[in-house]
């Protein structure tokens, strides 16, 4: 059980550093605004699975993208010697669209409650007064 514990923590590590890195020591202007969203390392832990969102458009996004992976090994070393791993783990970047997704259901829940707010404001305009049950 604690092998797995350890390649989290390892995981969570590598994900701050990189962060840190990104803000304070990468100097490649393709890279565009980036959040480091998770790091997940193999069990041996010579493997990092970088997940990344970016923002911008496509070729922004592109852009960015080629820019991570060409720091990629500067990011190696930084990562190994901040840390003070005993193994450089390759560090592999993938793009997270979980963002996206969030955004995404943002915009269609917002869609919806517009819809129902239009079917009320359009059923209460189409209720005249009730002037049947007064009169005799």
């Amino acid at each position: 059980m604690r092998a797995k514990g350890r390649p989290q923590r390892v995981g969570e590590m590598v994900r701050e550093e990189i962060a840190r890195l990104l803000i304070d020591g990468v100097k490649d202007p393709r890279i565009g605004f980036v959040s480091v969203m998770s790091a997940r390392m193999s069990p041996d832990l010579k493997y990092a699975n970088v997940y990344v969102s970016l923002f911008g458009s496509e070729s922004e996004r592109k852009s960015s993208f080629a820019g991570l992976r060409n720091a990629a090994r500067w990011l190696r070393g930084e990562v190994t010697r901040n840390l003070g791993l005993r193994f450089a783990p390759e560090i592999r970047f993938f793009p997270d669209d979980s963002l996206d997704r969030v955004f995404h259901l943002e915009e269609v829940f917002k869609e919806i409650h517009e819809q129902e707010e239009h079917r009320k404001g359009t059923e209460q305009s189409e209720v005249p007064g009730d002037t049947t049950h007064g009169s005799a």
